[in-house]
């Protein structure tokens, strides 16, 4: 199916469901859903938003700059998953936890407003990765169009590019929470560490980094091809001396560079069964 083809069944499976709600995290993928939704649907759709302590503030107001760059109308849901017990002791299963305290407070807001369906940003690469959060989509009948109209994530960004999109490349981007080994407490200061030591080597004119929380020992990935400019000894200097103080004895740089979801490397087959609420 050519490229055109697809953005025209997205089309179509917008128009289908009436009304929605998108679940938006400021992403290409979720951008451009609630995007082409509004285009599409017009005030028949709303952009909703999680924030909550493992949202970055930064990617928070660029989600918001988006929407109302495109008169997209947009709802803040504070969502408390932070509080829950299952979320904080941050298993393998702790994505399933946040998105289901998403989608209930989604479904809410559904009843609420009178909206048919929830929609969120699947698309048709996402389906062979260790998800929790599609399980927990499955479980409140949240609807993919972009996997209904067979879109990767390469196709998004071109369509994104094509309508002109400021995000089209941005880089990919996922909750803060995501960066703390399993196993260890989530809370709002080991949180806090992640973000601002983040904020801090994007200072550096580092734009793809991951700084992975393991207590004591920041683990650094950096995009490969920043990684020679990061191993200059001054670079690392800078690197060590901007995360020191946020409570980090040990600093170091992986040498795989920056790759998505690789703490899951370390999970047994067993950790990845299925969720419950």
């Amino acid at each position: 199916m050519s490229l055109a083809a697809k953005s025209e069944l997205l089309s179509t499976t917008l128009r289908d469901l009436g009304s929605v709600l998108v679940a938006y995290s400021g992403g290409t993928d979720s951008a451009y859903l609630a995007y082409a939704a509004y285009q599409v649907l017009g005030d028949n759709m709303l952009a909703v938003i999680a924030d909550s302590p493992s949202l970055p503030r930064a990617e928070l107001a660029a989600a918001l700059a988006f929407t109302t760059q495109h008169n997209i109308p947009t709802h803040i849901l504070h969502t408390d998953e932070l509080e829950n017990p299952d979320y904080q002791r941050n298993d393998s299963h702790r994505c399933f936890y946040c998105k289901d305290e998403l989608f209930t407070q989604m479904e809410q807001t559904r009843i609420a407003r009178n909206f048919h369906h929830i929609a969120y940003g699947m698309n048709l690469d996402d389906r062979g990765d260790f998800r929790p959060g599609q399980q927990a989509a499955t479980q409140h009948h949240a609807v993919a169009p972009l996997v209904t109209a067979q879109l990767t994530k390469s196709e998004i960004r071109t369509l994104a590019r094509e309508a002109g999109l400021s995000l089209a490349d941005k880089p990919a981007s996922a909750c803060l929470s995501s960066r703390i080994e399993y196993g260890r407490d989530v809370t709002r200061e080991n949180l806090s560490q992640v973000e601002q030591a983040e904020e801090a080597l994007h200072a550096l004119g580092f734009l793809q980094v991951r700084v992975r929380h393991h207590g004591d020992l920041a683990r650094i990935e950096i995009a490969r091809t920043d990684l020679p400019r990061a191993l200059s000894l001054e670079t690392l200097d800078r690197i060590t001396a901007a995360l020191k103080p946020l409570g980090f004895l040990y600093i170091t740089l992986d040498t795989q560079g920056y790759r998505s979801g690789s703490m899951n490397d370390v999970l047994p087959a067993s950790a990845i069964q299925p969720a419950t609420r």
